[in-house]
Parts: structure tokens; sequence; C-alpha cells
């Protein structure tokens, strides 16, 4: 039996596995060479792992890429290291630090995926024959016609589908996901049972080349003109204070804001041409309407195609919150999403990711970046009266 829908035997289907050393992708690969699949293992080194080698919680570099190799060794299939570091910098690294330095929100994650390794690397495993890039992320795929579809897998707490929205039709017809239909406990069962090292391996838990979630230092280090100093607003127009840098805030933010108050004030918005930090109530944060940037459609139909007033589905803001009820509809060739109830600490750079309902199985129907935000009358009334206030 073929697992991965070929019309051919196994052993007649070449598997390349994206391995980064971590327990999923190591799993991926047995359950490969398990099945009979001709597997060849890849690993990318994204970044300087000298300095990440002893580092917990990392990802492609280091001790990673021994542990990648060390399981290649026990399952007896071909191991390749190649090195992605130039790539990833100029693809990921860079674009984050501007995104960040402009007072957006940016996901490295789905733009590694988007570029190193459902791009670059998918090629390369055309380049070596294969039939299929398996990778260890959790999302399922199946066969929708003449083509596949993304859902939402089993186990919704291990649910990487925010992070894979931007995966074209075409990388989604070539990529497999076995873990899909696993839940995490069982994938290191079949660790264990196989009997590979990295079994008890924890997970990567940061930004791989972020270590402890220091956003900031890492955008000093990259950009040190970035970290100019500005003021501290309120939205109702007071000065509240000077800040070191917007770098070192996002929206949504609460402590640390450098401010005393009577009040809980939160990160509303951040003005980066006038090196600006607007504070509020939390109320000010509320969002029901995302405007949203490099759009990848999904759905069976046409975006051109979508009826006028839109259509309802389940948007997803956040990778930690559940979707939640939503349209969507086309202004001038601009997607719209309109949230039924209102988010709070939406940003710009993040993303928008749309399903098709609410279910812990449902289909992925692809998502967008982030551009712009439209929260309540009267926030954006005050905000818009802040833009013309002169330096304090």
């Amino acid at each position: 039996m073929n697992s991965l829908d070929f019309d051919k035997r196994p052993e007649d289907t070449r598997v390349v596995v994206a391995m980064s050393g971590g327990v999923d992708s190591s799993v991926v690969a047995g359950l490969m060479k398990e099945e009979g699949y001709d597997v060849v293992g890849i690993t990318l080194q994204l970044y300087d792992h000298g300095a990440a080698v002893h580092r917990a919680g990392s990802c492609c570099a280091g001790q990673d890429i021994g542990d990648a190799r060390a399981v290649s060794e026990k399952l007896g299939i071909p191991h390749y290291v190649l090195d992605y570091e130039k790539r990833f910098r100029e693809a990921v690294i860079s674009p984050f630090a501007e995104s960040y330095i402009a007072g957006e929100t940016p996901i490295p994650c789905v733009a590694c995926n988007q570029t190193v390794k459902f791009a670059d690397l998918l090629q390369t495993a055309r380049e070596l024959g294969a039939d299929a890039l398996a990778t260890g992320h959790y999302i399922r795929s199946r066969a929708n016609g003449a083509h596949r579809s993304l859902f939402r897998p089993v186990d919704a707490d291990r649910d990487q589908s925010y992070f894979l929205f931007a995966t074209t039709q075409e990388q989604i017809d070539f990529l497999r996901f076995p873990l899909g239909g696993m839940s995490k406990r069982e994938v290191r069962a079949a660790a264990e049972r196989m009997g590979l090292t990295v079994a008890a391996k924890p997970d990567s838990q940061d930004i791989c080349f972020v270590p402890q979630g220091k956003y900031a230092d890492i955008i000093a280090k990259l950009r040190p003109e970035a970290a100019r100093p500005g003021d501290i607003y309120h939205v109702d127009g007071r000065h509240l204070g000077r800040h070191d840098g917007i770098l070192r805030y996002t929206i949504g933010q609460r402590r640390g804001l450098g401010v005393a108050s009577g009040e809980p004030l939160y990160v509303v918005h951040l003005d980066a041409a006038r090196a600006r930090v607007i504070v509020g109530p939390k109320e000010a944060l509320e969002t029901h309407r995302i405007v949203l940037r490099d759009m990848n459609w999904l759905g069976d139909a046409p975006l051109a195609a979508l009826p006028a007033d839109g259509i309802e589905l389940f948007a997803k803001v956040r990778s930690t919150r559940p979707p939640r009820e939503a349209k969507l509809f086309v202004r001038d060739g601009q997607p719209i999403v309109e949230l039924a109830d209102g988010e709070a600490g939406i940003a710009p750079g993040q993303a928008c990711v749309l399903y098709a309902d609410e279910s812990d199985e449902t289909r992925v129907l692809g998502g967008g970046f982030i551009t712009r935000t439209e929260r309540s009358r009267r926030s954006e009334e005050m905000l818009a009266r802040l833009e013309a206030l002169p330096a304090a």
C-alpha cells in the first residue's frame, strides 16, 4: 500500500525527508523507511551553528545536525547537510529585521517555509528525483480532484496550519505530512519503538535565530541604527515620556512600557516614521476589520469570483488563538476580513489564516499578511489626531 497516494509501489517512490534533528521529522523518516519507501534525509544548516550548538530549544544548527545524522545512520538512509546560511539570512533574517523596524510583528517561520524549505529545498528534492518532500509538520493533506488540499491535523494542540498558510498549490501537491493523523504522544512512542535517540528530545520553542525570544537584542545587533529614541503618547494626546526605540515594543504589549500611569496601558500603535509609541486602554486594541496583502488563496473558486458581499468562513489571527467567525470580501482587488466579534492585539506583519469552519479537521483556505487594521471609529479618530501632533 502506498500511504502517500502515489499509484506505484513504495519501493519505487523516492521521498526526501526534511530532517531538522527533532523527534517529529525523525519519526517521519522512520515511518517512510518502515513502509518501504526510497528515503533520503536532508538537513539544512540555516545559521551559525557554533553560537547555538548547546542552546536548548533551537533547531537547524549544531547538535540538531548531529542528531539528524545519527537518526539517519540508525535508519540506514542516506543523509545530506546543505549549507543554506546565506540564503536564510537573505530570505528570512533580513526581512524579519526590516519588518520589525517598520513597527510590524513579522513571522519568520512563515517566511522560512515560503522560501528556504518549500521553495529551495523542494527544488533540491526534485533534482534528486524525488516524488515527494515529506516534513514533520502537524497538518494534513489529501487529494481534492486533480490537486491536494490542506486540513488541520488530528492533534489540535500541535496544529501548524497557521505557519503553512502561504504554501502554494504547486507546493502542496508535492509535499506530504505523515504526522497529520498522529498525536504528539503517538509520535514519541513511535520514536521509542524505533530506538531513536531523539525520542525524548524537547521541542524547539524559540524562533531559531532569536535566543530566549529577545527580538530587540537581535534587531539592535543587525540594525544598530534602528534603536532611535522617541516619544510615548497616550491615545488621548497626552505625552507620557520617552523610549529607547520602537523595536522594544509590540502591539498589545502591557509590561515594560517605561511610563507610570494609574490605569493599565497597552501598546496600541507604533508610528515607525516618527519613532512614536502610542499606548492606551485595552479597548483601544479591539479590531474588527483587517486588510491583507500577499494573499495565498487555496479555495476552489478564484478569489476574484467571490460574491460582492463576501463569504462567511473562520479566521485565525494569532497562532495560539482558535479560528473565529469572520467574513472575507474583496474591494478594489484588496482582500479584507471582517471579524464577527473583534480581536485585540492584532498587528501589521502578522498572518490572518482562513478556514472553512471551526472544527479540528477543517480545510485550510489560505490567508495573507496583515497590512492594516481598522478599529472603532473613536480609536481611529484619536490615532489620526496624534498623527498631526508635532514632536514633543
